[in-house]
């Protein structure tokens, strides 16, 4: 279900709180990307812009006035065009950014440098983004410019500029109720699409149908699509980290590792799970995923209030190493594993990251000289793995990648697997994979 009006009220509430009376913020919409030639890609709004307002147009512009008596939120938009309207579909213009969006006061956004230096004029401080197009960037830059070498004649200008991320990026990081709300459907909706192939998938299909079949169930549960390219991976194209290819033949006696996870009113799901392409784990494989899955177990229990965030790799990986030591992939003792890094060729990446409205979500990791403490309302991943691929050492374990990925949510009491429904023991997926045989 959409947020609520009331949702981007109070989260630009909130900002405006934290950037003072008498200051500005200015967020940038995103901009349409063009495809090829005159083609576009489907258009997915700027993560910050849409959490603020929930406008989902282009090239539009937030300005937050914190105190100011006529209007504290001004959005610049696109004007109406009956004839581009008829080619590329409807807009909101002035009149529907008031009435729909909530903004005090609309102006067509090719007055941005007519009206934004004056609205900016008399402001103490302006926090903004940089933007990874620089024209934007320049733009605020001249506007800034162009106040301060005229502060003499008027008076007042802008004498402090502050960057909006850590502010904005923090808000985002916890998550309210209605934003939780998002997250388990989002997490539901994933769930329920990697199901689906846990039971259907067979022999001699080839990976892009099993992604055909994750992408027709996010949108048939109403997601806007993918919320990442879908990692659909068998055999050793599952060692290769963000595999995308998703066009090679399914063999019997392989893995299949799925890395996909809807978006869904904003919100992303990020699930991984690895099953037989067949009906059960053989050998090796199975050695494997038990040992990853009791990592990604012994990581999730981590996850609690006061738990630093890199409690949870440390548990993992601390885990993962003795079960190489102990299956003899490694040789030393686990803490000279661990000293020289001779897991890294087969554990590479960390653990969990921040999840969200981007499926790599904003939010810092460390505090200070430290890693920072988890705290409710914080949504992470928990997905440790183990890779052998085409250049390791340890040959006859060639071919083999495993990774088991839930979405986890912070709570007062200890956490919430978001994801938790969809099996993950050896006998549920076993089982599953019987059936579909």
């Amino acid at each position: 279900m959409p947020l609520s009006a009331e949702f981007y009220r109070s989260r630009r509430r909130q900002l405006m709180e934290l950037v003072g009376d008498g200051n500005a913020a200015l967020i940038a919409a995103a901009s349409e990307k063009l495809r090829s030639n005159d083609v576009e890609y489907r258009f997915r709004q700027n993560s910050d812009f849409d959490y603020l307002t929930g406008f989902p147009e282009p090239d539009a512009l937030c300005l937050l006035l914190p105190g100011h008596p006529k209007h504290e939120y001004v959005l610049f938009v696109r004007p109406r065009d009956a004839e581009r309207e008829t080619w590329t579909g409807r807009r909101a213009g002035e009149e529907g950014a008031q009435r729909v969006y909530g903004a005090d006061a609309a102006f067509p956004i090719d007055r941005l440098d007519e009206l934004v230096p004056q609205l900016l004029g008399d402001c103490d401080a302006v926090f903004f983004s940089m933007d990874r197009r620089a024209a934007y960037n320049q733009r605020i830059l001249d506007w800034l410019e162009t106040l301060q070498s005229g502060r003499q004649r008027s008076g007042s200008a802008p004498g402090e500029q502050h960057d909006l991320r850590a502010l904005l990026h923090e808000m985002r990081l916890f998550k309210s109720p209605e934003e939780v709300a998002a997250m388990r459907a989002a997490a539901t909706l994933s769930c329920e699409a990697h199901q689906r192939i846990l039971t259907t998938a067979r022999p001699g299909q080839r990976e892009y149908e099993i992604e055909a079949e994750l992408e027709y169930a996010f949108r048939m549960g109403g997601a806007s699509g993918p919320a990442y390219p879908s990692i659909v991976a068998g055999g050793i194209n599952a060692t290769i980290l963000h595999y995308t290819e998703n066009c090679c033949v399914l063999e019997d006696g392989d893995l299949l590792l799925v890395d996909a996870g809807a978006e869904l009113d904003g919100y992303c799901g990020d699930v991984t799970r690895t099953f037989p392409v067949g009906a059960r784990f053989e050998g090796r494989q199975r050695d494997i995923y038990e040992l990853v899955l009791k990592a990604q177990l012994a990581a999730v229990e981590a996850v609690a209030p006061g738990r630093a965030f890199d409690d949870v790799h440390d548990v993992a990986l601390q885990i993962l190493i003795e079960g190489l030591v102990e299956l003899r992939i490694v040789e030393g003792s686990a803490d000279q594993v661990l000293e020289q890094q001779l897991y890294r060729p087969y554990y590479m990446h960390r653990t969990s990251h921040w999840l969200g409205r981007d499926v790599h979500d904003v939010g810092l990791y460390r505090d200070g000289e430290g890693s920072r403490l988890l705290e409710p309302g914080m949504v992470l991943t928990v997905e440790p793995g183990l890779y052998f691929g085409e250049h390791g050492d340890a040959e006859k374990w060639r071919g083999i990648g495993v990774r088991i990925e839930d979405d986890v949510l912070v709570t007062e009491e200890g956490a919430e697997v978001l994801t938790g429904a969809l099996a993950k023991s050896l006998a549920e997926v076993e089982a599953l994979r019987g059936e579909a045989r």
